[in-house]
């Protein structure tokens, strides 16, 4: 019975709106800690997964050997792989394509991967503008890791310390 009256009283005299404008008001002298978003960035860690790239050896070879470790493993049924053995034995892929609109970046790609042929590049900023661009080709991916390369060693060198 004390405890209806109680909540009785507390809505009558409008306790609990008078309670969030006491937080309010106390919030409103802090320090504001809004991010201006396109001149500032917020710190981004590097374990960070962006968008996907494949990468090369030191020598310019593409480092995929066509296993299809990646495209077993895709929760997605994002990853389409084609290959075919070349003259010395080796296989390579003819087609590598990432549909960037099914990828849910996992990771799953980049941990299956023997030979650390796909990886994720810690790049927030890409959108596609016409129809089709969400399908990344091999050419497409190959130029992002050549593009990152050096990014790309230097979390993996964080990464296998971090482990």
């Amino acid at each position: 019975m004390i405890q209806k009256v109680k909540m009785w009283a507390k809505s009558f005299t409008l306790f609990e709106l008078f309670k969030g404008l006491g937080i309010t008001w106390r919030n409103m002298w802090r320090k504001k800690i809004t991010v201006q978003y396109p001149e500032e960035e917020t710190p981004v860690s590097f374990r960070f997964r962006g968008v996907l790239a494949l990468r090369r050896y030191p020598n310019g070879e593409e480092r995929c050997i066509a296993c299809k470790l990646c495209e077993a493993v895709c929760p997605a049924l994002a990853i389409t792989i084609e290959s075919e053995p070349r003259a010395d034995g080796t296989r390579r892929t003819t087609r590598y394509d990432i549909d960037a609109f099914k990828c849910i970046n996992c990771g799953f790609c980049e941990e299956a991967c023997p030979v650390d042929s796909i990886v994720t590049v810690p790049e927030s900023h890409y959108h596609m503008e016409e129809r089709g661009e969400n399908i990344m080709t091999k050419e497409k991916l190959l130029a992002i890791g050549d593009m990152f390369e050096e990014k790309i060693a230097k979390a993996k060198k964080l990464d296998s310390e971090y482990r």
